[in-house]
Parts: C-alpha cells; sequence; structure tokens
C-alpha cells in the first residue's frame, strides 16, 4: 500500500468489471484536492485509468507504471496493477471528516 498525506492507495486483486471512466482535471487524474493550498494528489500519465464503483475510487496502473505527485510531499513511483484509493477520515468529538492536507 502507498499513501501520501490524506491519500492511501490500495493493491486490490481486481476492480469490478463494470467500473465506470472517472472524470480527469486537465488531463490529470486528481485523487484528492488541499483544502488550504489548492495542491493536489494527482497522477498525469495519460495510460493510466481512474475508475469509480458504488461511491469507491480505483486505478489501474499501465506497465510503465505511474507517478502520484503532490507538491508538498515526495512524489511516490506506483508498479503498475490496480488499486483503490481511500481518503483518510479521522475521528473527532463532533464527527468522523475526512483528513484534510
Amino acid at each position: 500500500m502507498y499513501r501520501q498525506g490524506d491519500v492511501l492507495v490500495w493493491p486490490v486483486q481486481k476492480i469490478p468489471g463494470s467500473a465506470q471512466a472517472g472524470i480527469r482535471d486537465n488531463g490529470k487524474i486528481v485523487l484528492a484536492y488541499g483544502e488550504v493550498t489548492g495542491h493536489s494528489h494527482s497522477i498525469a500519465e495519460s495510460a493510466t485509468e481512474l475508475l469509480e464503483y458504488e461511491g469507491a475510487r480505483y486505478l489501474r496502473v499501465p506497465v510503465e507504471g505511474a507517478s502520484l505527485k503532490h507538491e508538498e510531499h515526495e512524489t511516490i513511483e506506483l508498479p503498475a496493477g490496480e488499486y483503490r484509493i481511500i481518503t483518510q477520515r479521522e475521528y473527532t468529538p463532533k464527527a468522523i471528516v475526512n483528513v484534510l492536507d
């Protein structure tokens, strides 16, 4: 598994077959946007696929691999494979909220 700030990239055996293509932002796959800085956790490689199924998001990374980038974190090189994207959450006394990066 790979973690970059509030994003967890978890290897899976298989992405559900009926998953649909996700939307890119200016050609990039954005896994999370920074709440304060406007930075993002993103992948620019065009061969990498973002897929969505029942509210869950997945990545299909081709043989060449992909680079997960963020302005305030080290780049993570993802090897070929299939992954589920999880936004980290935290407990507060008032609510369970997404981790802010």
